[in-house]
């Protein structure tokens, strides 16, 4: 009989004859595929799109991979069944008081499993181990799928891991020891808190889930965070220019402008006065100017790239030479906002135009060959899909775009808060970093096509002539002025291999600067704090890991080494400049009214 197992010896496991768990795992595998579908065309008449991120067509494709090669997928299986064998032999004997060493064991920063009892009691050391090697198991069935094409492999990992932490036991009542306690200390009130909270964070969303990551009403923007003084001095609809108060008798004749992100808002760099890059620049005797982009609505929906550049990059400057009588800037683009910067700078060249003398880029990718996970959420589909959306309402909502960014981080962001705020009934905890990540800014249709498409998909701006800014051609190698690359090691969403292209790309004499830890901490780390390293080394090899192997670690924060060289181009002194007394009169104080506006 086909179907027949496998004969066993007295002691041997019976194990199932590998043709027929093939064909078991395409029939489960085709019962699935009914089921989505049958879901999807509910949705479909509800007005929802088809699959709008392209998850099913990447897993039916690893399906027909896996199946294509069933001896891998046995081998797989029967680990599994050998690692859960040897599993119950382990808490057989911790049960009998026997002391045996864990057959898996977590990662100790993993603070899904930091209470004590994940490892004194037997029962929860059983389920985080078995959940650990499931976890394995589904890690290694997916990433020995042959023949994938790379980007559907990168999205079957990421997805798989995503379900992977939804399944964690940490997330469940029963099975999340913390939880279980507070349910028996409490009668049970954490999770009737708990259900409150998740209505309450149902209705913020109207429907859709915005889990609350903090308390916000403890912070104000301008009030205890953001709280560097200053005027705005000039604004469009696009953006305030905000002038800081010098701290200083003297200041650098060359002024200093930052142009952050508008995926996000500006104030990152102002948190709090103990880690405050705006206030550490001012202390260094800079002139610094911020843009604060504005949150834009529908009225904004066809601004381009290109407007970006003129009503932001260009905009600034010459607000900037009128406030000051200078028409030379030292300049830094964070993430985007350096992207747009380079753009800009390789236009700027093309048109015989040098105002800016040096160019900084935080953690910012020009050449999108590798652009870390965020390349999941970019193919064919999910962007007609995007701006299908976009269309209808003029800009792509901000909490969309948050979403995203936490499924990168999805423990950290997503189930410790699923776990805190609704199954112990917590309230988040006040922390400025959390605030600013959930102040999140719409992006507008137009503008954020193009940058998709144009940077993200075809990776055209790292290409000579590959995009046009204002109708003219741009080339990145066009780029003289010395520029400092700052990226962070453990960056997920601009990778650091990925911005060290940047350095080999753009002409003129570039300096590449590693720190550690990522997108935000890596920057944002004053050397009062005495945290994150990072590594320096003079020369720019070909390949990145030359380029790291041949580098010198550094204690403490990169601030200093970039406050050296940029002071090195130009060490002139004139007496500090008061926001509003220029020809810019003041037209509010800092942080200014566009970044206080909450979507």
């Amino acid at each position: 009989m086909p179907n027949t197992p496998t004969p066993a010896e007295p002691g041997d496991i019976l194990l199932p004859d590998p043709a027929h768990l093939t064909r078991s795992m395409a029939d489960v595998a085709g019962r699935s595929q009914r089921l989505v579908n049958d879901w999807i065309k509910r949705q479909t008449k509800e007005g929802m799109a088809l699959d709008p991120l392209n998850i099913g067509g990447a897993f039916t494709e690893m399906t027909a991979r896996l199946m294509a090669n069933p001896g891998a997928l046995f081998e797989a299986q029967l680990h599994l069944w050998q690692d859960y064998l040897t599993l119950w032999q382990h808490t057989t004997k911790r049960i009998m008081g026997e002391d045996t060493a864990p057959v898996i064991e977590s990662d100790p920063r993993d603070k899904r499993f930091a209470d004590s009892a994940w490892k004194q009691n037997e029962i929860f050391d059983f389920i985080k181990q078995s959940y650990l090697l499931s976890a394995r198991y589904i890690n290694d069935v997916v990433t020995k799928a042959e023949g994938l094409n790379p980007k559907t492999a990168q999205k079957v990992d990421f997805y798989a891991r995503q379900f992977i932490s939804a399944l964690s036991p940490s997330n469940f009542v029963l099975t999340n020891p913390e939880v279980l306690r507070k349910t028996r200390e409490t009668g049970g009130e954490n999770l009737i808190k708990g259900l409150n909270n998740l209505l309450t964070d149902l209705e913020r969303g109207h429907g859709n889930l915005r889990i609350k990551m903090t308390d916000t009403e403890a912070f104000d923007v301008g009030g205890n965070i953001a709280v560097s003084e200053g005027q705005v001095v000039f604004q469009n609809e696009l953006i305030q220019l905000i002038q800081y108060s010098p701290t200083t008798e003297t200041v650098f004749t060359r002024p200093l402008v930052i142009f952050p992100p508008w995926i996000n808002k500006f104030y990152i760099l102002d948190l709090r006065p103990k880690n405050s890059l705006v206030r550490y620049l001012v202390n260094q005797g800079h002139t610094v100017f911020m843009v604060s982009w504005v949150n834009p609505d529908a009225s904004l929906a066809d601004k381009n790239f290109d407007d970006y550049m003129t009503d932001g990059v260009f905009a600034a400057l010459t607000a900037i030479e009128k406030a000051t009588g200078q028409r030379e800037v030292n300049a830094i683009g964070y993430c985007l906002g350096g992207t747009l910067l380079a753009a800009s700078l390789a236009y700027m060249k093309n048109t015989g135009d040098d105002r800016i003398k040096s160019a900084t880029y935080f953690v910012t990718l020009t050449d999108f060959t590798d652009a870390g996970e965020l390349s999941v959420f970019i193919d064919e589909e999910q962007i007609t899909a995007l701006e299908e959306k976009m269309s209808r309402q003029g800009y792509l909502e901000g909490g969309d775009m948050a979403a995203s960014f936490n499924m990168l981080r999805a423990n950290d962001l997503i189930w410790s808060f699923v776990v805190n705020n609704y199954l112990l009934g917590n309230e988040p905890f006040p922390f400025d970093l959390l605030y600013w990540n959930s102040d999140a800014t719409r992006m507008p249709k137009t503008m954020h096509s193009f940058y998709l498409r144009n940077m993200y998909q075809k990776n055209l701006l790292t290409q000579p002539g590959g995009i046009s800014m204002k109708g003219v051609s741009i080339d990145l190698r066009d780029i003289d002025i010395p520029s400092y690359f700052l990226s962070c090691r453990e960056d997920h969403i601009a990778p650091w291999k990925s911005t060290y292209q940047g350095a080999l790309t753009l002409g003129g004499k570039n300096r590449f600067v590693l720190a550690a830890s990522g997108h935000i901490a890596g920057v944002v780390n004053p050397p009062e704090s005495g945290k994150y390293n990072h590594f320096i080394n003079n020369k720019l090899p070909t390949n990145p890991d030359d380029w790291f192997e041949g580098a010198t670690e550094v204690a403490g924060s990169w601030w200093p080494d970039w406050q050296h060289w940029v002071t090195s181009f130009d060490k002139s002194h004139l007496p500090a400049r008061i926001p509003g007394k220029g020809k810019l009169k003041a037209i509010e104080p800092a942080p200014g009214s566009y970044v206080k506006v909450r979507i």
